[in-house]
């Protein structure tokens, strides 16, 4: 099939970015021919292409700049519809439903619509109706919240195929009349091809931290009510173990609060290189997170997750979201309620028993190869790529 994937991150940095490419590229080895365009780091004027893995990545011109460079821009909306002018698809697969992606969407389509060609639109966050953006401040955001929904809403049931990240957003669906036979449920996967090399004495050496410290991350944004709740978490754990190391690696957009920033027992890295970040994750004791239970956190997948589950790290996380039930299920993580006090518990218990954080290991390498594992995740999305283009089973 020829497929054509849409998306709103700047190339290589956002997560759906990095979502939308891993599909490609998994759907590009099962030999379909798969294009995606995606927004440019800096361009402002121009197209520039690239091949990796298979995937045709267009990146379009875009003229704003920071989180306007999010599918916002006309500029690039219509130079995206400009773009696909004269080509037609078998399958459109728009991941999320800002402008620059579902108006290019909407326009591939009416070019494929003598040949077939469907529209799946993804949805992997509740961003309005007391989402994501009831967490943030600011006239700019309340102003923007209206036009977010509308966005976020309106096209969901114009989708020949829908595909959502949980069980939250599957239930939005049906509310918003997309019928139940062409809603599939599309989790985060894991590249399984990443895997701890075991040598976590190595890795502590690189980074300078002592053996016997326990060592706990987080990594990733964090909403209002997500800080808040780590923060306390931190607090608390300093308290009761003041040998213990936190590490805030990427850019968490939280304001730390004066007490904790002054604590030696918290560092805050930035963003780091990949083979830092690599030995972080192999010398770490668990990867923190600490999800609050709001609407925003059980509709998301928290994609940080994924990564140390496919190194077979330990992680503590709260009740919150799909990613969290299935991590108890499959008794690949220790679940905490969503309170600093069992919170705290639980990483007090990972730090003393090696037996339960060897146990967590071998169950979070599992999840990731046998149920997460990105060929597996594809697998079911290409299914129904083939259920709304039946003709094309014949010639698969």
């Amino acid at each position: 099939m020829r497929i054509l994937l849409l998306n709103h991150n700047v190339a290589w940095c956002g997560g759906t970015f990095y979502r939308a490419y891993h599909a490609g590229r998994y759907l590009a080895q099962r030999g379909h021919c798969v294009t995606l365009l995606t927004i440019s780091a800096r361009r402002r004027l121009r197209f520039f292409r690239e091949v990796k893995e298979g995937i045709e990545i267009i990146h379009t011109p875009d003229l704003l700049w920071g989180v306007g460079r999010t599918g916002w821009d006309p500029w690039d909306t219509l130079n995206r519809i400009v773009y696909l002018n004269g080509q037609t698809w078998d399958i459109i697969h728009a991941w999320d439903s800002r402008p620059a992606v579902i108006l290019p969407a909407l326009h591939a389509r009416r070019q494929s619509g003598k040949t077939g060609g469907k529209l799946v639109i993804d949805w992997c966050d509740w961003w309005g109706r007391g989402g994501t953006q009831s967490e943030r401040s600011g006239i700019l955001v309340r102003l923007a919240a209206p036009i977010e929904t509308y966005f976020e809403e309106a096209f969901r049931a114009r989708a020949d195929g829908t595909t959502v990240i949980s069980q939250a957003l599957y239930e939005r669906a049906l509310s918003l009349k997309v019928r139940a036979e062409t809603i599939r449920r599309l989790p985060q996967g894991c590249d399984v091809k990443v895997q701890s090399d075991g040598n976590r004495s190595a890795a502590r050496q690189r980074l300078g931290v002592a053996l016997s410290r326990p060592l706990i991350l987080h990594v990733g944004a964090l909403t209002r009510s997500d800080a808040q709740l780590l923060f306390d978490s931190l607090r608390l754990l300093f308290h009761r173990r003041r040998d213990c190391q936190a590490v805030l690696i990427g850019r968490s957009g939280a304001r730390i609060p004066d007490d904790l920033k002054k604590s030696a027992q918290l560092v805050e890295t930035g963003f780091v290189p990949e083979t830092t970040l690599t030995d972080y994750m192999e010398s770490c004791d668990a990867l923190l997170v600490p999800m609050a239970d709001t609407l925003a956190s059980r509709a998301r997948w928290p994609s940080r997750v994924n990564p140390f589950l496919a190194a077979g790290r330990a992680v503590v996380m709260t009740c919150v979201g799909d990613l969290a039930a299935l991590l108890e299920r499959e008794k690949a993580a220790l679940i905490t309620r969503c309170e600093p006090e069992d919170i705290v518990t639980n990483v007090i218990r990972l730090f003393n028993n090696p037996e339960i954080r060897q146990q967590c290991e071998i169950r979070a390498r599992h999840v990731a190869e046998h149920i997460l594992a990105w060929p597996l995740i594809v697998s079911k999305l290409e299914d129904l790529y083939l259920m709304l283009r039946p003709e094309r089973n014949m010639l698969h």
